[in-house]
């Protein structure tokens, strides 16, 4: 099978296709040529700018699937599929596979365990501004163009928080690193809200698995297999380390004012941690124990050297939230 991912080098993408030559694909990337240009050196690369609209790279070629990693505004979708679509002679590819966002949902609508047929927001198309409030509305336009424009050739994913290697949101990472140093570990939040975290490379194999079958329709990729909470993720991060016996966590009353933006993992709406994922186990995605994402996160951050996170706390901070809001 031909496939062509559009992305590819980033840390979904590179999982995506990992995967996809893991089985044998023959597969072509459509990158800006800027992130990891040495990454799968025997994999044809074409390059082209999908917020400038180049997409030249793509005229006279043709793929049995595609698998779109990067469209986050509307016409990423229209415009790719025009290239790839029409032409003398073109041949359309027979999937086109979209990685939308678990953002679509309208989580004030939702109920604990909600298929994806629960509601969406509304979708946004007078902007290509990616922020909190607009991210998730524009992936509902995407969706939208593509159900549209592909039809019963359209297959959408919708991963929620990705973990794994490679991740750059070091949102899993900072509690893989925060376990391992062990002692008082203060968490903003209840220990006992419900998290939900899929391996990069179950969700690659989903995809693999999706466009492997010829498979429409709309799939959650969460994980993990049983529901996890905060208190039992941390302490998962913390066997991975080897620091069980040093870890105490420490719920701390910290004004929302004071916290970073996004506090990793910290989610007021338990609905939004527990969406239903049998589609998605039914159509093949495996699951990845947590020991093992964790371990295997926790190696590579070493591997990299432990660059400053850009989320949570440094020990600082934390230090400082101790001694202020649960003193020993």
């Amino acid at each position: 099978m031909d496939v062509l991912v559009l992305g590819g080098t980033r840390f979904v993408g590179r999982a995506i296709v990992a995967e996809a030559l893991r089985h044998g694909m023959d597969v072509t990337l459509f990158t800006r040529g800027r992130t990891n240009p040495g990454l799968f050196p025997g994999v044809p690369r074409l390059t082209g700018d999908r917020d400038t609209g180049d997409y030249t790279a793509l005229r006279g070629r043709t793929w049995d699937a595609v698998v779109d990693v990067t469209a986050f505004v509307p016409r990423h979708v229209a415009q790719a599929t025009a290239a790839l679509t029409t032409g003398p002679g073109r041949t359309a590819p027979h999937r086109y596979l979209l990685i939308s966002s678990h953002a679509v949902y309208d989580d004030t609508r939702v109920t604990p365990g909600h298929d994806e047929d629960a509601p969406r927001r509304e979708p946004v198309r007078d902007t290509e501004e990616l922020d909190q409030e607009t991210y998730g509305r524009l992936k509902v336009a995407c969706e939208d163009d593509a159900l549209a424009l592909w039809g019963e050739r359209a297959t959408i994913v919708r991963p929620g928080k990705v973990a794994g290697p490679h991740d750059a949101s070091d949102t899993f990472t900072y509690w893989t690193r925060r376990a391992s140093r062990g002692g008082r570990i203060a968490l903003p939040g209840d220990p006992e809200q419900p998290v939900q975290v899929v391996d990069a490379r179950d969700l690659a194999a989903l995809v693999v698995r999706l466009i492997a079958d010829d498979r429409a329709g709309a799939f959650h990729a969460v994980g993990p297999e049983q529901p996890v909470t905060l208190r039992t993720l941390i302490e998962t991060c913390a066997q991975a380390a080897g620091t069980a016996d040093a870890v105490e966590i420490v719920p701390v009353d910290v004004p929302a004012a004071e916290l970073p933006p996004l506090f990793p993992l910290i989610r007021p709406n338990r609905a939004s941690q527990q969406r239903g994922t049998a589609r998605a186990r039914a159509a093949g995605m495996p699951a990845t124990p947590l020991a093992v994402t964790a371990a295997d996160v926790l190696a590579w951050d070493r591997d990299r050297g432990l660059p400053p996170l850009t989320k949570g706390w440094t020990p600082e901070q934390e230090a400082a939230v101790l001694a202020a809001y649960a003193p020993n």
